[in-house]
């Protein structure tokens, strides 16, 4: 696989949400290409690195002139749980060129490795989508408010990023999906919005969920196609909270299930009920990454800190790797690995890359 491109291709990802308890699989990222591994293959055996605990996947890859490689990657271990928090020192170069037998280590600190801030390829949007029919205004909105803003919290950057992103939407009878919040990158306008919704908000108690899952579908959507034009690469993730069941009855369960089912695969979908009279099947159908239930209002703040504290482990389990190569102009097409270290666990990829056109120094 050759790198060589001569400017870099922005990528846009948004949230990675990933399933406790529902199939995981349901939801093909397509940035997961090929195996696991991506768009890189098993390190070469003359390597010696021993069995891998931990699989970094490439995702997309390019160089920049004078001399920098950029790798990026997921990191995750054996059963697909994403590896959060990795610094730069915990990874080792290895390059092989035409007239090398094996591979040789390249330092970290002479080819000046990092990880680069993941604004530059990022763009992580959520859409909070939150039920505000009768019976949560009566019953448990101050419990709603509290957990929604420790999810808000949890989630978005303390220092707002252009590339993390949430929107807030609500809903109840009507055969609209309200906008509370714009997407936006400010952790203070998204909780000053959530504190300022009242008992009066809506004017029609009953509770539109299938229309509130088409509807949201179709945003995320939108929001997807906005975020991969010119060739991007983008998520989306829809987290719904309900206290109920449909009772609009304006949209069938079919129909809500087939949009969830038919849409872009990029599109996450989670589900948080809360009380005895919702429908567990139908919300870890619609919530087919992740469901979770409270049984009571006292218990929300702990399930929606659930879901964020998984929101906020698959978004840093993703790296851009930079380091300065010493391979130059005429060098030809070399091999690269990659290994990482963390605690007692390990993992390598091998990808290759062509030093077409490369000289010393790197910016």
């Amino acid at each position: 696989m050759k790198l060589n491109f001569r400017l870099p291709t922005l990528f846009s990802i948004a949230l990675f949400l990933f399933s406790c308890g529902n199939a995981d699989d349901d939801v093909n990222l397509d940035l997961n290409l090929g195996d696991g591994l991506g768009k890189g293959k098993p390190v070469d055996e003359c390597l010696d690195l021993g069995e891998s605990d931990l699989v970094l996947s490439i995702q997309e890859q390019f160089t920049t002139l004078p001399g920098k490689v950029s790798i990026f990657f997921r990191v995750s271990d054996t059963d697909n749980n994403p590896v959060p928090g990795l610094t730069a020192d915990q990874f080792t170069i290895y390059e092989q060129g035409r007239n090398d037998d094996c591979f040789n280590t390249i330092s970290t600190s002479e080819s000046q490795a990092r990880i680069s801030p993941n604004s530059q390829i990022f763009s992580n949007n959520t859409l909070l989508v939150l039920d505000l029919s009768n019976s949560v205004l009566s019953s448990s909105l101050e419990e709603l408010k509290s957990a929604s803003i420790s999810f808000i919290d949890n989630v978005m950057p303390a220092t707002p990023e252009d590339s993390f992103k949430m929107a807030i939407y609500w809903f109840d009878g009507e055969n609209e999906l309200h906008l509370l919040n714009a997407p936006t990158s400010s952790k203070q306008e998204l909780t000053i919005a959530i504190e300022g919704i009242t008992e009066d908000i809506s004017n029609d108690p009953s509770t539109d969920l299938y229309g509130a899952v088409i509807k949201s579908t179709d945003i995320a959507t939108g929001l997807l196609n906005e975020s991969t034009s010119d060739g991007k690469i983008g998520a989306a993730s829809v987290v719904i909270f309900t206290d109920g069941t449909d009772q609009a009855s304006r949209f069938t369960e079919e129909a809500a299930l087939k949009k969830v089912d038919e849409a872009d695969s990029n599109i996450s979908f989670f589900t948080i009920g809360l009380g005895g009279e919702i429908d567990t099947q139908v919300l870890t159908d619609i919530g087919k990454t992740f469901s979770v239930f409270a049984g009571n209002k006292e218990e929300l703040e702990t399930t929606f800190n659930d879901i964020s504290f998984r929101v906020s482990q698959r978004a840093n389990s993703f790296y851009l790797f930079e380091y300065c190569t010493p391979k130059r102009d005429g060098s030809g097409e070399s091999n690269l690995a990659i290994q990482v270290k963390e605690g007692s666990r390990q993992g390598a990829v091998q990808t290759k890359f062509n030093a077409n056109g490369f000289t010393g120094g790197c910016e």
